[in-house]
């Protein structure tokens, strides 16, 4: 399966109004990709169309709130009807509530399944159709590492992402039985320094936070270009989503022995807010149209990503390890080749 090169591409980003989506449209537009930039924040889609053009890049807005399939459909229409096609979809848009689960109600709890979990299906359905017109094409939606490891006091975002861990499974199955060379790609950040924790609900009495370390928004953006260009099936950004996944697989219980020491006092800043601050989750905030969070104090670089962004590399040296590991095995157990004549 080839993709093309990100110049000669027509991307849309959906939840580009801030955060990680802000940032791959500027990255997308300086690569000279042509970009439809979708949010429910017409002030931020305005000003980052405003940016990417001063720049000398190509960028058009549609304002939609992806729990509404015919808007999210819009998005896709628009993209076709202004460049003619559609090369790559982008999806990010997300919210939360962060809070005990007794504490969340039906209806909060519906909502953040519907934006996190259903707007990402929304827009693989209206994509999927213009992407099979151009007989290739990547799908990249932005999941989490807690669509591999659940986390307390997220239970309504955990369960949307794993969710949607299921469904681009199954999904990229199905295109594979067609024989169609559309690429299904789930980006799996660890915690990123974004506006997310600024506008999210919280019903914890204070401004909530990541469990630290956070990495800034730009290693989760180098992801998503390299898998607009390689097809990719998982990419977990951050070191230490990593060793979450790797220790969840090995053992759950530890996790869960690990989440009780940090999980609960980790996900509180001292800063207070009341649950009646304004969010996000029902509609748009203002103040928060920009790229990074509150929080670039606490964050730290990123060593095992690039390894992910360059394979050979990568299986060269776990065969590396995996050689030297054996050979010092062998030689501390004293075996020798003559020892087998």
């Amino acid at each position: 399966m080839q993709l093309k090169p990100i110049s000669q591409q027509v991307v849309a980003i959906i939840g580009a109004s801030s955060g990680i989506g802000r940032l791959a449209a500027l990255k997308f537009a300086q690569r000279g990709a042509k970009v439809v930039v979708a949010a429910r924040s017409e002030p931020g889609l305005k000003s980052l169309v405003e940016e990417i053009r001063s720049a000398g890049g190509e960028a058009i807005s549609v304002v939609a709130d992806v729990s509404e399939f015919e808007q999210v459909k819009a998005v896709a229409e628009k993209t076709v009807a202004e460049y003619g096609r559609l090369d790559t979809w982008v999806h990010t848009a997300a919210t939360g509530i962060l809070a005990p689960f007794e504490k969340i109600t039906p209806q909060e709890f519906a909502r953040v399944v519907d934006v996190t979990l259903m707007g990402q299906v929304y827009g693989a359905m209206v994509a999927l159709p213009h992407l099979k017109r151009e007989g290739r094409g990547a799908l990249i939606h932005i999941s989490s590492v807690e669509g591999r490891r659940s986390l307390p006091l997220q239970s309504p975002y955990s369960t949307a992402k794993h969710g949607l861990e299921g469904f681009l499974e199954a999904l990229r199955v199905e295109l594979q039985h067609e024989q169609l060379p559309i690429s299904v790609t789930s980006i799996l950040p660890s915690v990123i320094n974004t506006p997310y924790y600024n506008k999210v609900r919280t019903k914890l009495g204070v401004k909530p936070t990541g469990i630290p370390p956070y990495y800034q928004p730009d290693i989760v953006v180098d992801a998503i270009l390299y898998a607009a260009e390689h097809p990719t099936r998982d990419f977990i950004v951050g070191d230490v989503g990593k060793i979450l996944d790797l220790l969840q697989k090995v053992s759950p219980s530890l996790v869960d022995s690990l989440l009780l020491l940090v999980g609960f006092a980790g996900q509180r800043t001292t800063e207070p807010k009341s649950e009646d601050a304004p969010d996000n989750v029902f509609a748009p905030i203002s103040g928060y149209d920009r790229v990074e969070g509150d929080f670039s104090n606490l964050a730290i670089p990123t060593f095992l990503d690039w390894l992910d962004m360059n394979p050979y590399l990568k299986w060269s040296a776990l065969a590396f390890t995996a050689f030297a590991v054996f050979g010092t095995a062998m030689f501390l157990d004293g075996w020798h080749p003559r020892n087998e004549v």
